[in-house]
């Protein structure tokens, strides 16, 4: 019961936050027929701040770490964030009706961190007197730019291959029909047979037509390079390049810090707005998204503790830092993640990916997951 009751009060905050309540503003705005738009050219410029204030985050928040200690838990991170989107590619997009572009950016999310979410677990860990390394907060742009940078480089991978695909069939019908009227134009005498031009000579020109053209083939590169040089990714590894090699603090301090939070409200406004035009592509798949929601947290949580206790045993991680990485692990972007999915997954159904991971898997991450891993590091640990 008690478990219920902060469920409830979490997930009634989560919907109060300025994350979701714009976001849910925006919706009920255009439900009722309102005209109010705002220009694709501002919109395209608060993504841009919004981006290089992540990287800046990232950049700066790793400059100042310590890397030689960090170097196992940093690589279970980056190992985390990346699976995270691979699982959802793999179990979300292959349930029935799910779109699988809007399956990879809710892994994208999921993969991604919450930073308030953390804020709770390190404020328990502090209540309860459980030591955590210092530089424990740092792990957190390692998980959470590579998933979101994993997530915009396999839905253009499977955009782009379902792409060909169609142009593919497009042709291969084309030039069926074509043949079939070649074919039928043809005088054919009794006994004889149209001349068939079609018919490979050499064993050579055989394999190449049951190979098809090479450019048929998906070249996984040339995708990964266009997705890194997108804008979003563009704008966001920008910015952790200075946050990493040059001294953008007092910028960062006077300029992007303040003014994130309310770009960012806008620009969930927006995606409220465009949330709404295609809320009906959810009401057949809705009950898989709050499936994955309630489960993938935990499931993530309890992937991340199993990494974190083989670097607790090899290396000497504290059982505070892996309840971090268990937490960071099963928590889902509410600030990261949004602008940078829809900048880099433009055609993602926004109402999918933020409504599973901010109005049901945050609440899950801090009502159950945070005790939950907390509770299993102080029996292990012996506190």
């Amino acid at each position: 019961m008690d478990f219920l009751s902060l469920f409830l009060l979490d997930f009634v905050k989560q919907l109060q936050s300025p994350t979701l309540s714009f976001l849910i503003g925006g919706m009920v705005i255009a439900a009722l027929g309102s005209q109010l738009v705002i220009p694709e050219a501002i919109c395209q410029i608060i993504v841009f701040m919004l981006l290089i204030k992540i990287g800046l985050t990232g950049g700066i928040a790793i400059r100042n770490s310590n890397l030689t200690e960090m170097i196992l838990p940093v690589l279970f991170s980056v190992v985390l964030g990346i699976l995270i989107v691979f699982i959802a590619r793999y179990t979300l997009a292959k349930l029935p009706k799910v779109k699988t572009v809007d399956a990879i950016a809710t892994g994208g999310l999921f993969g991604a961190v919450s930073g308030s979410t953390m804020a709770a677990a390190l404020t328990l860990l502090e209540e309860e007197k459980i030591p955590y390394e210092a530089w424990a907060g740092a792990l957190y742009p390692f998980m959470d730019i590579p998933a979101l940078v994993t997530a915009i480089v396999i839905a253009n991978i499977y955009l782009n291959k379902k792409k060909r695909r169609a142009e593919g069939e497009s042709l291969s019908k084309q030039e069926s029909l074509s043949k079939q009227e070649s074919l039928g134009k043809q005088p054919v005498v009794a006994g004889d047979y149209p001349a068939q031009q079609d018919y490979p000579s050499t064993r050579q020109e055989y394999l190449s037509k049951q190979q098809g053209p090479e450019n048929n083939r998906v070249k996984i590169w040339p995708i990964v390079q266009e997705s890194l040089q997108g804008p979003a990714l563009s704008a966001m590894l920008l910015g952790l390049a200075l946050g990493l090699f040059a001294q953008p603090e007092s910028v960062y301090k006077s300029f992007y810090d303040p003014l994130f939070r309310g770009l960012l409200s806008i620009l969930m406004l927006v995606m409220g707005m465009e949330a709404w035009s295609r809320i009906g592509e959810l009401r057949k798949v809705a009950q898989w998204y709050v499936v994955y929601s309630v489960v993938a947290p935990l499931m993530h949580g309890f992937i991340a503790f199993g990494l974190g206790l083989i670097a607790h045993y090899a290396t000497g991680f504290s059982m505070g830092g892996v309840v971090v990485l268990a937490v960071i692990a099963a928590s889902s972007s509410d600030i990261s993640g949004p602008p940078t999915l829809r900048a880099g997954i433009p055609s993602a159904n926004p109402s999918a990916y933020i409504g599973a991971s901010t109005a049901i898997g945050t609440p899950i991450a801090i009502g159950l997951a945070i005790p939950l891993f907390l509770g299993l590091a102080q029996a292990i640990g012996g506190n």
